[in-house]
Formats: structure tokens, C-alpha cells, sequence
């Protein structure tokens, strides 16, 4: 009888955990149109450019390295990610430029500061040369 109450206390606790914890955080879904899309630039090429944009509407709070330590980032609720890490990286282009043209939460949108789509394609670009 008291391991079958330990058994549901953990299944409690655990359902509990994973309730708030979506509360906090949720997944963030991108549309398969995204999901899937082709990057159209070649992401040899224009990497300075890239760079520069990122420095400009990214670093401030994704930080230099893309480590999630910018100088906003702790005014900033909730994940800021790490560009570095092989879960950000496995991500498609795709899914990066529509995190980075229609953000959500403190994310902001992009798409009306950088009209021009292929400047976000190069900051995608710029942000795959940050993983380790």
C-alpha cells in the first residue's frame, strides 16, 4: 500500500511539474510552410553581412555567440536559447527564419524592421557559423 501511494504521489507530481512547466515555457510550433521551406541564399556567401545584421537586431540579447547572455537578456522572460547547442543547430533553416521574421512572446517580429526577406535568410546563415 505505500509504495502504490509513493506511485502516485511521483505520477502527481510529475504530471504537475509538466503543467506548469508548459505554462512557462510552451514549444514553440512552426507551420509545416516554414518548417520545410528551402533557405534561397547560399550561406557561404554574404556571411559578413550576415553577421552585421545579426549585431545590430540580435546580439543584444542573444549575445555575441549566440549563448543567450546579451546585454537585455535578463530583461528578457523566458528561454533565449544557445545558438551553439546541437538542438538549436538541428533545427531547420526554415524554422529559423520564421522564429526570426515572426517572433512570439519577447521575440519580436522582424518581418516590418527587416522587410527584406533575404536578410533574415542571411542571419539564419550567420547563426549556423555559431554552433561548436
Amino acid at each position: 500500500m505505500r509504495n502504490l501511494k509513493n506511485i502516485l504521489l511521483v505520477g502527481i507530481l510529475s504530471i504537475a511539474f509538466f503543467s506548469f512547466s508548459g505554462i512557462f515555457q510552451e514549444e514553440w510550433v512552426v507551420p509545416d510552410k516554414y518548417q520545410n521551406m528551402k533557405n534561397p541564399t547560399d550561406p557561404k556567401e554574404d556571411l559578413s553581412i550576415g553577421k552585421s545584421l545579426y549585431a545590430k537586431h540580435c546580439q543584444s540579447c542573444h549575445g555575441k555567440e549566440g549563448y543567450g547572455d546579451g546585454k537585455k537578456a535578463e530583461d528578457v522572460e523566458g528561454d533565449l536559447g544557445d545558438f551553439s547547442s546541437e538542438e538549436f543547430q538541428a533545427q531547420t533553416d526554415g524554422a529559423l527564419f520564421y522564429k526570426t521574421s515572426f517572433g512570439r512572446d519577447d521575440m519580436p517580429e522582424y518581418t516590418k524592421k527587416m522587410p527584406d526577406d533575404e536578410d533574415r535568410w542571411l542571419i539564419v546563415n550567420y547563426m549556423r557559423t555559431l554552433a561548436e
